[in-house]
């Protein structure tokens, strides 16, 4: 194994995200109209086909911690990345529904399992100072493998067979790097890190709050990713080639989306969320209003992009947050969250395409944005109004107010390993002659 450094491993990390989440989940919709085309598939086959990998991707993140135990990050990571070269190949054969269902699911196990593989080589190889900085680095890999799609389409877009065997060996090398860079160690926990504390009635209902949110923007979304090039090529006759360039401004727009939850986390997460969904929501409008413009087009996808990235940011950070000391849950709630409400909206997006068009279908999915945001005073945030209520009620002490120096993605990281006096514990690299530092594989 070779060892990289904090940032070394920041910038693989999001290589591989960029094959993981960008190229073998979001970049499918890219392909739709093709695809659809030439193996004559209506809009709702394609919206089942299209939950297919959200379904399999939470059923993966289920079981990951516990494979990131008992594999290590080497195996998990190689594994993941197999995964994903064996999709896609499968979706490069696909002759039918039934092949393609096959290919995207596979693609979605390979989802899941990359980021907590990413996750325990982290806390293997990278300073705690530095988590924070390198997840959002790593975080951006999805933007990266999503422009890295784009001219795929542009230069490309009748040839989906070809594009994808280029993907799956994309894949095959993943594969090969993920076993030489990566640690076969599991995840690593100081000596001296106290446990976790129990999760109180509090800490649960936040939880089931910020859970309910995180599906509801994943239902939200879920048209724009699956069907948002098909309705410029149907309603608005653009050519299939130019529908690549709605994910390039995506991809552009969700490389801000890291430094805008940080923002969101540092000032008023509940009004920040209510802003992005409302631009969620503004985004599938405009598209639907004007798909023959390929301008505003593309400005609904940069909308749409710094909406979607800023959110599932702010999700990440507010579930860390919530459980410290629970890596393997925090942060896994709401992304599992997002994907089950994106496989839900999928097979509904394509249901409602098919009966009443896209322009009705969109609309639709924009309202229950809107209303999803006029609810946002409840979600758990630093002014957090129904958490306020429930401790009046309960007679409990109110909790102090989170500082600014308390704020962001490095402290949300910062929280995670306190020893038994409530103290951060130091990170690895400053306590090297301690005998209980634990050594790579």
């Amino acid at each position: 194994m070779r060892t990289l450094s904090n940032m070394g491993f920041a910038f693989f990390g999001a290589a591989l995200i960029a094959i993981s989440f960008g190229l073998a989940r979001f970049a499918f919709g890219l392909y739709v109209p093709s695809i659809s085309t030439d193996l004559e598939l209506t809009a709702y086959l394609i919206g089942i086909i299209g939950a297919l990998p959200l379904i399999s991707f939470v059923l993966a993140t289920l079981v990951a911690p516990f494979a990131a135990d008992r594999l290590g990050a080497r195996l998990l990571a190689v594994l993941s990345s197999g995964f994903g070269a064996v999709g896609l190949a499968l979706i490069s054969l696909a002759s039918d529904a039934l092949s393609l269902g096959v290919g995207v699911f596979v693609c979605g196990i390979c989802t899941g399992l990359m980021m907590p593989a990413l996750t325990a080589a982290m806390q293997a190889m990278v300073s705690r100072t530095m988590h924070g900085r390198v997840s959002s680095i790593m975080n951006a890999g999805t933007s990266i493998g999503i422009i890295v799609a784009v001219p795929t389409v542009v230069f490309l877009s009748n040839a989906w067979r070809f594009t994808y065997t280029m993907f799956a060996m994309l894949a095959g090398i993943g594969v090969v790097a993920a076993w030489y860079f990566l640690p076969s160690v599991s995840r690593i926990m100081p000596a001296n890190a106290a446990p976790p504390p129990p999760i109180s009635r509090l800490q649960w209902s936040r939880l089931i709050r910020l859970t309910l949110f995180a599906f509801a923007m994943g239902f939200i979304a879920a048209p724009y990713w699956l069907f948002a090039p098909d309705l410029t090529v149907t309603l608005g006759d653009l050519h299939p080639g130019h529908t690549g360039w709605l994910w390039f401004a995506v991809g552009i727009a969700g490389l801000g989306g890291a430094m805008v939850s940080d923002l969101a986390d540092r000032n008023n997460p509940p009004i920040t969320q209510a802003l992005m969904l409302m631009m969620l929501s503004s985004s599938l409008v405009l598209l639907a209003a004007s798909p023959s413009q390929l301008g505003l087009a593309m400005f609904s996808a940069l909308v749409f992009g710094l909406a979607y990235m800023s959110l599932t940011g702010l999700y990440l950070m507010t579930g860390i947050r919530l459980l410290p000391g629970r890596l393997s849950m925090g942060p896994v709630l709401p992304f599992m969250a997002v994907a089950l409400g994106q496989a839900t909206g999928s097979p509904i997006a394509g249901m409602l395409v098919d009966g009443f068009g896209y322009a009705y279908a969109f609309s639709i999915f924009s309202v229950i944005g809107i209303v999803v945001a006029i609810l946002s005073p409840i979600y758990p945030g630093h002014i957090d109004y129904w958490a306020d209520w429930a401790e009046e009620t309960a007679g409990e002490p109110q909790e102090e107010q989170v500082s600014v120096e308390d704020t962001g993605l490095q402290a949300a990281y910062d929280q995670q390993l306190l020893d038994e006096n409530g103290e951060p514990v130091e990170p690895v690299a400053e306590d090297e002659d301690s005998p209980s530092t634990p050594r790579l594989l």
